[in-house]
């Protein structure tokens, strides 16, 4: 029988593998087109989609007309042979769900963030997780992947957490190996902003772009930088932490040391602060601030923050050159703040950048976990084992 496991000899796993990766950039796609893709003979092919067809990875889609008269069936990888988990964690709500093969989220749970923080919250997203399997009636081993969105920075080499001023205690957790371990899988975290940039790439208004920022304003603001398609990082995981940007505010003055110039210049607190100071109506939230059209002091606010958003924008266009810009969060996801950014910023570049808000909302860093693991388990499921080898033993079996 067929075997992807590392327990078969590898000429095996290496056309197993090799036939997989081509039914998943081809399907659907008949067995004489992907003999013609892979090189193997029609019988070698036969067998392995066989094989593969009667473990669960294959499944038939149709037939397709040939050339002479006759039909061949065409295949495509079984959605429900695996799933991922994919967890978007906010200082306020946790939302986790499980998603098979082609991203179709098969369920998921919202639940508010446990405020103790630490290993509450890898107690809460094993519960979650848990939940998850029963509701949906998948089976645990099933489940091959996960990802997880935090709002923090990522150290790229050590997978350490740093910068997590919402949620006390992740920062003293080896967060991965807990929850690899908790779980029975590997599990990949990433800052929550760069998921969201992900997700827009995946599905959002970064589908067929190169080069994007995503920019979430909400409570604070952050920046996810997608470069020639790829999220950029950085050294220590906090390239986009753009709050420290010195613009809006003193960089200098101690009172915005914490949360940096730029977020104390225009997140919540500060949106507030400006028309209260204006002789708004004290005690409004921000999306009350947005919805009074008719008011002057709200009027001047947007238009100030605005300003301050695109003075920054010129700066993050002259180092990373984005095609697009994509607002999210409860801030950013204003139309009228947009508008008002698109207008400022024709006022000081010749080619003002094109600014657009994510059709994703709340749901950008949740599909950008899921896509994440989907992207790490396919690259597991598609790595070949003991690649020095793979010459000899890839022509041993195209010649049996």
């Amino acid at each position: 029988m067929t075997d992807i496991s590392t327990s078969v000899p590898l000429t095996r796993q290496i056309t197993s593998r090799t036939v997989l990766r081509a039914v998943f950039e081809n399907a659907p796609v008949s067995r004489a087109e992907l003999a013609r893709l892979t090189g193997l003979s029609k019988q070698s092919m036969s067998e392995i989609v066989r094989d593969l067809e009667d473990e669960g990875w294959l499944r038939v889609t149709g037939r397709t007309q040939g050339a002479v008269g006759r039909s061949a069936v065409t295949y495509e990888l079984e959605p429900r042979k695996a799933f991922v988990f994919g967890v978007d964690i906010g200082g306020t709500k946790i939302h986790a769900a499980l998603a098979d093969l082609t991203g179709a989220i098969a369920g998921e749970i919202i639940e508010s963030t446990d405020s103790r923080g630490g290993e509450r919250v890898v107690d809460q997203i094993v519960r979650m997780h848990d939940a998850l399997l029963e509701k949906t009636g998948i089976a645990k081993k099933a489940v091959k992947m996960g990802a997880i969105g935090i709002p923090g920075a990522v150290h790229p080499k050590s997978r350490q957490l740093t910068m997590v001023p919402n949620i006390p205690g992740l920062t003293d957790l080896a967060f991965e190996d807990v929850l690899r371990d908790r779980l029975g899988y590997d599990i990949l975290i990433e800052n929550d902003v760069n998921m969201a940039a992900k997700g827009e790439q995946w599905l959002g208004n970064g589908r067929s772009i190169d080069n994007f920022v995503f920019v979430a304003l909400g409570t604070g603001i952050g920046m996810g930088i997608v470069n020639e398609g790829r999220i950029v990082r950085g050294a220590r995981g906090a390239a986009g932490e753009i709050a420290t940007l010195p613009i809006g505010a003193d960089p200098f003055d101690s009172r915005t040391f914490m949360a940096g110039a730029l977020e104390s210049a225009i997140g919540s607190i500060a949106i507030r602060g400006r028309y209260e100071a204006l002789g708004g109506t004290p005690g409004l939230t921000v999306r009350e601030l947005f919805e009074r059209k008719d008011d002057p002091a709200a009027g001047m606010v947007i238009d100030e923050v605005a300003r301050v958003v695109a003075t920054s924008l010129v700066a993050i266009s002259a180092v990373v050159d984005p095609e697009v810009v994509i607002f999210g969060g409860s801030v950013g996801a204003r139309p009228e703040l947009v508008e008002r950014i698109s207008f400022y910023l024709s006022r000081c570049v010749p080619v003002p950048l094109s600014c657009t808000i994510s059709p994703l909302g709340s749901q950008a860093g949740l599909f950008g976990a899921i896509a994440i693991a989907l992207e790490q388990f396919r690259e597991t499921l598609f790595e070949i084992p003991g690649r020095a080898d793979l010459g000899m033993a890839f022509m041993a079996e195209k010649t049996s």
